[in-house]
């Protein structure tokens, strides 16, 4: 069973970016997060103790975002995930950041990248 923690639409400004005045200006982004997680404890307590923290998720996001410097939007990705794989109660992590001023010369609403990452299995 694999109960879920959506988080959409989280924005941040980022210096995300191949092109040099994407790495000196920065730029709206927007993710979702969804976590699996069993939520069966907080699911019966009412507790918030035993659930995984959203401001908590939402911060390590944008943190992420506006802290960190890379060029692909696949490395950012990555970085959300092992972040998000630290809190405890974490299973699997889905994430999607889409880049919501891509430097092409054609209209489009986004470019985005999603990438679903487990937490290593104990042996």
């Amino acid at each position: 069973m694999a109960d879920r923690i959506e988080l959409k639409g989280i924005k941040a400004l980022g210096t995300i970016g191949v092109l040099p005045e994407e790495k000196e200006r920065a730029q709206p982004f927007e993710v979702d997060i969804f976590i699996e997680s069993d939520l069966s404890a907080s699911g019966q307590s009412d507790n918030l103790a035993d659930t995984i923290s959203y401001a908590d998720l939402i911060e390590t996001v944008v943190e992420t975002v506006s802290g960190e410097q890379h060029q692909l939007l696949e490395r950012v990705a990555q970085r959300i995930a092992e972040e998000a794989l630290l809190f405890g109660g974490v299973d699997a992590v889905e994430i999607t950041i889409r880049k919501l001023r891509p430097p092409v010369p054609y209209l489009v609403d986004y470019s985005a990248v999603t990438i679903r990452r487990e937490r290593p299995r104990e042996e």
